[in-house]
């Protein structure tokens, strides 16, 4: 499924200046690095870069035509495209629009409508990621699944995604990321999702706002312009969520460990480790459920995922072998036994406070190591919050039986380092650099075979780094 020039003008509210009106678009690029030929080129204009400058480029790299806003690129895009090659006989296919940003937002809502395809649209604080990627293994037991790329979720990553549903997927399951109010509204405007899945409310980028229940505010955008026939999969045992879930015009199915929730969990077994089992519970079936994933947190986002599958369709019995062999994906909590003997737990892709506690318990219940180190990076975009949050945390870590910790980054990871001491940590167990590059330096004097090792940390940290580092000293 394509849409021609002439319809893409028509739905960005632009219009066609140069090249075929007929011309039928089917992939899309903003980075001219990564353009393919008969790509449509949308020349975004960011904080830090230009898309118009860029526009000869991604023609002569083969691009079929470019969005753009300014005129006088035009003349610049066409001296650099494909007509002034030999041989060339058309003008490049230039479709001019108010703002690029937005016809890039408006194509992808109509490639979605015109998809046919039943979007779910997966948010919350922590494990967006993980229960997209467990929601669409689940459904695929059923149906032809599209899921997007990482973490493609804000303004531009989102319809960037839906642009790919002209291959007509029966089912599409994307996330949507936000810092700040108004953009989960933005995002739900564009996926307009049949299936909304709130997960939590934590708080990762509390530095943006003035407190959780504002955070809990802007999560519930997802609520927004619901229809009677949309579903809403939410979590039963987050108090924020339940306060405000009620708000929903459509129907809503919860999921939790309390009796409450229409999917749960009981009878739990955390194999530390080797992963979990747990009795789950659901309005059609009910039956054992193991799988290698770790920790509350990734139970719940089982949960929220086997809500979506069993609502569409799908059985426990389709579920259950799929559940068995899932694997986090890279560096979020995924577990790596390396060859010299050292198990790692790479937490790496990003942290905040409710998504690292729950990783130290994981520590706290792991046994046959033998010793637990974690290295710790510090946890950004938390504001005012930082200090106190970070302290919090030194105090969970001290609790999870760590017999050493290395706290990475500033005055904030310096507090969680204290704190972990005050709450009882030796002082010798416990240390503090600013670098990434020196906690892989540190790390390498103290880790040993036969150690258990969590590093986790904000993207901004680079922790990433510590974890490249012991793999090849223990590969």
């Amino acid at each position: 499924m394509t849409l021609t020039a002439a319809e893409i003008a028509a739905v960005t509210g632009g219009r066609v200046v140069s090249g075929d009106p007929q011309a039928r678009i089917g992939k899309w690029a903003i980075d001219s690095r990564t353009v393919s030929a008969g790509d449509l080129f949308v020349a975004i204009h960011g904080d830090r870069f230009d898309g118009h400058d860029f526009v000869a480029a991604a023609l002569a790299a083969g691009a079929a035509g470019a969005v753009v806003t300014r005129t006088p690129v035009l003349s610049q895009a066409g001296a650099g495209g494909p007509a002034s090659r030999p041989g060339a006989t058309q003008a490049p296919l230039v479709i001019q629009v108010a703002d690029t940003t937005r016809a890039l937002q408006a194509a992808a809502r109509e490639v979605r409508r015109r998809s046919g395809a039943r979007v779910v649209a997966i948010t919350g604080s922590a494990g967006k990621t993980t229960t997209k990627e467990l929601t669409a293994e689940f459904l695929a037991a059923k149906y032809t699944v599209f899921r997007n790329k990482g973490n493609f979720n804000n303004h531009i990553g989102l319809p960037l995604s839906l642009l790919e549903l002209g291959s007509r997927p029966d089912v599409a399951v994307v996330e949507l990321g936000m810092n700040h109010v108004g953009e989960i509204r933005t995002l739900v405007g564009i996926a307009e999702p049949e299936v909304r899945v709130w997960t939590n409310v934590g708080d990762a980028h509390v530095g943006f706002f003035a407190s959780s229940d504002a955070i809990a505010d802007a999560k519930a955008e997802i609520l927004d312009s619901a229809r009677p026939g949309d579903l809403l999969v939410a979590g039963a045992d987050d108090a924020r969520i339940r306060a405000r879930m009620a708000a929903f015009a459509g129907r809503t199915v919860t999921f939790g460990l309390s009796d409450r929730a229409h999917v749960r969990a009981s009878l739990v077994e955390h194999r530390g480790l080797d992963g979990m089992a747990a009795t789950i519970t659901t309005p059609r079936a009910s039956g054992r459920i193991d799988t290698p994933l770790l920790g509350t947190g990734n139970l719940l986002n089982l949960l929220a995922a086997i809500a979506v599958a069993t609502e569409l369709g799908v059985t426990l019995d389709q579920i259950r072998p799929r559940a068995a062999r899932m694997r986090p994906a890279a560096h979020r909590g995924e577990l790596l036994r390396l060859p010299g003997g050292v198990t790692l737990i790479d937490d790496s892709y990003n942290s905040s406070p409710a998504a690292l506690k729950r990783s130290l318990e994981t520590m706290r219940n792991a046994t046959g190591s033998a010793r637990k180190i974690a290295i710790l990076g510090e946890m950004l975009e938390l504001g005012e919050h930082a200090i106190r949050l970070h302290e919090e945390c030194g105090w969970a870590a001290a609790q999870s039986g760590l017999d050493f910790l290395i706290a990475v980054g500033g005055a904030s990871a310096s507090r969680l380092a204290d704190a972990a001491k005050t709450a009882g940590m030796q002082s010798g167990a416990v240390a503090h650099v600013a670098t990434s590059a020196e906690a892989a330096d540190l790390a390498l004097t103290k880790v040993r075979p036969g150690d258990l090792v969590l590093v986790k940390g904000s993207r901004g940290i680079r922790t990433d780094l510590v974890v490249e580092r012991l793999k090849a000293e223990f590969a």
